[in-house]
C-alpha cells in the first residue's frame, strides 16, 4: 500500500482553512448578542486550559511533584506574580521535589 502524503497534507490544509474561513463567511455582520460575544471571548482560554492542565500531570513521572508544581503555580498567580514568576516557581518546586523523591 503506497501512501501519498500530498493528499494527506492537502486534506489537513483544507480542514484547517475551512475552520478558519467559515466563520468569516457565515457571520458578515457584527455579533451584537452579549451572551454570544462573551462566550466567544472566553473560548480560547477554556480550550487552552483544557488542553494544558492534563498534560501538566504527565510531563514528569512523579505525579505528586507535578501536583505540587501546580499548587505552587496557582499560589504564585493568586499572589499577583507575572507569568514568568509563576512558571519559574512551579518549575522550581517540581525540580526540587524530583531531586528529593
Amino acid at each position: 500500500m503506497q501512501h501519498n502524503y500530498w493528499i494527506y497534507l492537502f486534506i489537513m490544509f483544507a480542514v484547517t482553512y475551512l475552520v478558519r474561513v467559515l466563520p468569516l463567511v457565515v457571520f458578515k455582520k457584527k455579533i451584537t448578542n452579549r451572551f454570544v460575544r462573551s462566550f466567544l471571548t472566553y473560548i480560547p482560554y477554556a480550550v487552552l486550559a483544557a488542553m494544558t492542565f492534563p498534560a501538566v500531570f504527565f510531563a514528569v513521572d512523579c505525579i505528586p511533584a507535578a501536583a505540587a508544581g501546580v499548587v505552587a503555580g496557582v499560589i504564585a498567580a493568586l499572589a499577583g506574580g507575572s507569568l514568568f514568576t509563576v512558571a519559574i516557581s512551579a518549575n522550581a518546586v517540581v525540580y526540587v521535589l524530583l531531586l528529593i523523591l
